[in-house]
């Protein structure tokens, strides 16, 4: 049986931007370690696996090293995938049953809306050898189940620090998450980098899983529940962001479809 592999772009509406992901639509279920040979095989920050349910898809990920329990973007292109691919019509909700719990896309003109769970942070004490890694000052850490959140004082610091990979991954983390406001006048609320080396990813281009930490974090100091980020890779991607302090965050992003392969040694 063939096995198409589908590559998108995720939190962009253009071409070679925002966060790609792969997306293999499966027959049926595959052990772990295929998933995970494919996922080296692909070389991007994840590869989605989706096998048909009664109510919806189960739906995994995989980056190059190991498999996550949540991953924003590459439910946004599985999403987009089953919609632009005819597994889905265009007006059905897309249900994703994960590690993280039931998650829930619907499409929206050209938007896609992620219902994903929240992620709190609490305040910590870093390791100084965080500052050294990050190659920056920075005003306040926190700490979340992705990592570190790591608060730094203007849109420049983000956007121009050139962190310590090796030095990062010794960290006792998976992930840092690095954000600020942005400059008055910007059509962005706050701007953020996200940086995983021990997950085999030096610096995500596009990480929604960040962002369920980045609502909570920002509507406290902002004063709000919509929001329009940015995050400042090379690639670079915008996230919308509605989150009203419950337990749910709703992100929504565009996606485009790249290419289109099929698997002949499965």
């Amino acid at each position: 049986m063939r096995q198409i592999i589908t590559q998108v772009d995720a939190f962009t509406d253009k071409p070679f931007g925002g966060n790609p992901a792969a997306v293999c639509v499966l027959p049926a279920p595959r052990d772990d370690r295929w998933m995970q040979q494919i996922a080296q095989e692909m070389n991007l920050s994840e590869t989605a696996f989706l096998v048909k349910q009664d109510d919806g898809f189960n739906l995994r990920w995989f980056t190059p090293a190991v498999e996550v329990p949540l991953c924003g973007h590459a439910t946004l292109a599985s999403a987009y995938v089953l919609w632009s691919e005819g597994y889905l019509s265009t007006d059905e909700v897309a249900r994703f049953h994960t590690k993280s719990g039931l998650l829930i896309a619907k499409r929206q003109n050209e938007w896609i809306e992620l219902d994903f769970p929240v992620n709190r942070s609490l305040a910590a004490i870093a390791p100084p050898e965080l500052s050294a890694a990050l190659g920056i000052v920075y005003q306040s850490v926190y700490h979340n189940s992705l990592g570190y959140l790591v608060e730094v004082e203007s849109e420049d610091v983000v956007r121009q620090m050139q962190p310590n990979f090796q030095l990062l991954k010794s960290l006792p983390v998976d992930g840092v998450i690095v954000t600020s406001t942005t400059h008055p006048g910007s059509q962005y609320d706050f701007i953020s980098r996200f940086f995983a080396p021990a997950l085999g990813i030096d610096e995500d281009p596009v990480t929604g899983a960040a962002h369920c930490c980045l609502a909570d974090f920002w509507r406290d100091r902002l004063h709000k529940n919509e929001f329009l980020a940015y995050q400042a890779s090379n690639r670079g991607g915008v996230v919308k962001l509605y989150y009203d302090g419950s337990d749910r965050v709703f992100l929504s992003g565009q996606a485009v479809t790249i290419l289109r392969g099929e698997l002949i040694s499965h």
